[in-house]
């Protein structure tokens, strides 16, 4: 089930007793949790009927106390646990065999709703296999690249009041890439220039949204390419000092990457041809290897640039940089 099935289903007044709410996309697994929030805890006080636990600093005897705890002048309670990422103790087997037990039990989910928020999970373990029907697993992976990211689009915008054409809605996707925070940014600066209700067409969005200059974006990766790591650096900060958001230079990398590795295993891109000669000759260069360690290392820093590391968003940047152009 992904969220808008959720959103529907909540909306019909049918509430699960679990929920296990997975995927890389911060923003729809938050959107998934308000969703359930706000149709569980609609009565009663919130304070007493809602028990958030982390894994890093709960145990799985906490989670039974607050399964087992009755609801305060409401129907159910709500109890969510998430896994912390990126430090402390993931969803190990004595949280898997917690979570199984709690859904087993008697009577699971006639006073308490569980939650469960993961980005990744096992899906062979039992504890995963337990969200089967009443309970249900909510998938939260990024759409892909294309239509699928565009129907996004298409959704949110009709959510906040925009009209957005169908080629806006391709240059928007292709100046930010799959990156579903900076796309809805965008969307919000799109309703500032347009006004609520306003139609938004692809000169708009060529108007509006930042775009990451595609010779900047060469200069940076023939720089890391031949190994440059100080012009590397000069590179991407020249980048911010041209107001350039760190997530739209990290979408920009990681489209850019992606094209290579396409390239580099004998695809063909949609691009001019100088362009195309450009990619072949990247690609070249840095090798089906490197090219895919490239790609591992665009996605741990896109995982911290959404919550999961301590660092400034400038600062995660440059060291991916340093990394790639080591």
């Amino acid at each position: 089930m992904n969220v808008e099935k959720l959103v529907a289903e909540l909306a019909s007044g049918r509430i699960r007793p679990a929920y296990l709410v997975v995927g890389a996309e911060a923003l729809l697994r938050d959107a998934a949790l308000e969703a359930v929030e706000s149709c569980v805890l609609a009565e009663g006080p919130r304070d007493f009927n809602f028990d958030r636990l982390d894994t890093d600093s709960a145990s799985p005897a906490r989670l039974e106390e607050a399964l087992g705890t009755l609801p305060l002048m409401a129907a159910r309670r709500l109890v969510v646990l998430r896994e912390t990422e990126g430090r402390g103790a993931g969803l190990d087997e004595s949280w898997g065999r917690a979570i199984e037990q709690a859904l087993a039990g008697p009577g699971a989910g006639e006073t308490s709703v569980l939650v469960v928020v993961a980005r990744k999970v096992d899906r062979r373990g039992r504890w995963v296999k337990a969200f089967r029907d009443p309970a249900a697993e909510i998938e939260c992976d990024p759409p892909k690249a294309g239509r699928e990211l565009e129907a996004f689009l298409d959704r949110d915008a009709r959510r906040i009041g925009l009209d957005l054409t169908a080629d806006a809605a391709e240059l928007l996707a292709e100046r930010t890439g799959p990156n579903l925070l900076l796309l809805r940014q965008e969307l919000e600066k799109l309703l500032l220039h347009v006004g609520p209700g306003g139609r938004v067409d692809r000169a708009a969005v060529a108007l509006a949204v930042s775009n990451v200059a595609e010779e900047s974006i060469w200069d940076l990766t023939d720089a890391i390419g031949q190994g440059r790591a100080a012009d590397s650096l000069a590179q991407l900060a020249q980048m911010f000092g041209q107001g350039e958001a760190a997530q739209a230079m990290l979408a920009a990398l990681a489209s850019h990457f992606r094209r290579l590795v396409r390239v580099g295993q004998g695809e063909r891109v949609p691009a001019p041809p100088f362009v195309a000669r450009k990619l072949e000759q990247q690609a070249r260069r840095f090798g089906p290897a490197r090219l895919l360690a490239c790609l591992r290392a665009i996605h741990r820093t896109d995982v911290e640039l959404k919550g999961a590391g301590v660092l400034r968003p400038e600062r995660a940047l440059e060291q991916l940089v340093i990394q790639l152009s080591s």
